[in-house]
């Protein structure tokens, strides 16, 4: 999936995540998931299998990658990256 990543610190800015961005966190809770249907793609620095991230990105069928390490510290707000949930890796593309 490639896409425009959306870097929020929170829920609460939650409104800036347009449909179709990639979403790109530090950790995703249950105040999270009224934005996972408008996402394209979940990136967060936090996270395993049976994470918040990885459950609610699974049944709604979008690709995640998390447990990144780095993620919000390496994507800016505004990028263009390729996020590929069955190798685990995203990619930065300009």
């Amino acid at each position: 999936m490639v896409g425009i990543a959306r870097v929020l610190s929170g829920p609460e800015r939650g409104e800036r995540l347009k449909p179709g961005e990639i979403l790109v966190t530090t950790l995703t809770n249950v105040g999270w998931t009224p934005m996972f249907p408008r996402a394209a793609a979940v990136v967060t620095d936090m996270g395993a299998p049976l994470s918040h991230a990885s459950i609610v990105a699974r049944e709604l069928g979008i690709p995640a990658v998390v447990g990144t390490g780095n993620a919000t510290m390496r994507v800016r707000d505004g990028d263009r990256i390729r996020v590929d949930g069955e190798r685990g890796t995203v990619e930065l593309l300009g």
